[in-house]
């Protein structure tokens, strides 16, 4: 981004907010233009401040922002979507907390990325809108590791190169990938993974989203493809996510 530009129209997604001096708001954006901003919505915690609705997380929202002198300023805000399910149900916020969470902790400041923001608005969209949001946040993990680069190795052995076979296998996030049972057998580092869920995580990752929601995941398998992808993220990021957390507490009510 240009930085003369003293004014910008942004569409964006409101990650997170906190508080900032006595009636401010600090707001984390991801932004359609420009990647990730951090912004004040001044007054934005006043009572009768006309901003204060649009710039809840998760919402959907066009910003006029002006440069300030070290961060931008926000002065003035419409809603495009406020994906109001999310809302609504404690497990559908908790998945959109965990969406917005990874896409925060992966992405830096000022770094274009439309195809980022374009599956965040989508995945945001099918959380709200699904009977069951699992298979839409999945296949955001899978896209989203696809897009930073960190497309996972499911077809060859990420260690000798040879073609995975039908069979268990293991999982290694150093090196990205399934690892063969003889390349994997003598290593208690490595995590096991089951030959269906390496099928299914090939699935989301050749699939269109369409297609890959069609899919029927037994209960088990479900578990597995989850703790497993969890797994690699966190690995990736060196360190724990909150939201994973909150979410299984408001699954088990």
């Amino acid at each position: 981004m240009a930085r003369q530009e003293r004014n910008i129209r942004v569409e964006s997604v409101v990650l997170r907010h906190s508080d900032w001096g006595e009636a401010d708001r600090l707001l984390s954006i991801y932004t359609r233009e420009h990647g990730k901003l951090r912004a004040i919505a001044k007054g934005a915690r006043k009572m009768r401040s006309r901003k204060a609705g649009h710039l809840e997380p998760f919402t959907r929202v066009t910003l006029m922002l002006a440069r300030g002198r070290d961060l931008w300023i926000v002065t003035q805000a419409e809603t495009v979507d406020p994906y109001l399910p999310l809302g609504e149900d404690l497990v559908r916020m908790g998945y959109a907390a965990y969406v917005v969470e990874l896409l925060d902790r992966f992405t830096y400041d000022e770094s274009e990325n439309r195809p980022l923001y374009d599956l965040l608005v989508r995945t945001l969209s099918r959380v709200a809108a699904q009977p069951d949001p699992y298979l839409a946040v999945r296949y955001y993990e899978i896209q989203l590791l696809d897009l930073l680069g960190f497309r996972p190795e499911l077809t060859y052995c990420a260690n000798c190169g040879r073609q995975i076979q039908p069979q268990d296998q293991y999982f290694s996030p150093l090196l990205g990938g399934a690892i063969c049972p003889d390349c994997g057998a003598s290593d208690p580092s490595l995590r096991p993974v089951s030959m269906q869920a390496l099928k299914y995580m090939r699935h989301l990752q050749r699939s269109t989203f369409a297609e890959a929601n069609r899919a029927i995941i037994p209960p088990g398998v479900r578990q597995e493809l989850e703790d497993l992808l969890q797994h690699y993220l966190t690995f990736l990021l060196e360190r724990n996510l909150n939201s994973p957390g909150f979410l299984r507490a408001v699954r088990k009510k």
